[in-house]
């Protein structure tokens, strides 16, 4: 078996990094959205599922952009940046194609779609792959821990 100076990142850290990213999304977006929508913005019986083409440039367009950028140029986002893990080719452990990183991010539907089964994938599989991940051929991988004993 080959040793790799890194690990599979697992269920919690992935989810971990999920919500630093939600929340700095949230942090960009939602004082914008309050300023044009004002707060009839969460009342979804008003506004629908999408509030107008700001709402759908803010919070759809622009996420998807900025996470497939992250992924290009640093290999990770935000969130994944914060807890040292980052996306890469399953194959060569380098950074992501850009018809890579597409197919990753829009795999992130069919994973959450069936009640977020291809999500929760990550805690059963043996390399921590989620169905996007799968999808994509691509891992999620943080640096080895070091264990010293005295």
């Amino acid at each position: 078996m080959v040793e790799h100076d890194y690990e599979y990142a697992g269920f919690w850290i992935r989810t971990g990094a999920t919500i630093i990213d939600v929340v700095l999304i949230m942090l960009i977006t939602f004082p914008i959205l309050i300023a044009i929508y004002g707060w009839a913005y969460f009342d979804s019986s008003q506004t629908g599922i999408i509030a107008g083409p700001i709402d759908f440039l803010l919070s759809w367009v622009l996420p998807a952009i900025a996470t497939i950028l992250f992924w290009l140029k640093k290999q990770a986002t935000p969130g994944k940046m914060a807890l040292s893990v980052k996306v890469v080719d399953a194959n060569t452990g380098q950074t992501l194609s850009v018809g890579q990183s597409i197919g990753r991010y829009l795999a992130y539907f069919v994973s959450l779609l069936p009640l977020g089964i291809g999500v929760i994938w990550v805690a059963f599989d043996s390399k921590k792959q989620s169905w996007h991940d799968k999808l994509a051929n691509t891992v999620v991988i943080r640096a080895k821990k070091v264990v010293y004993s005295l």
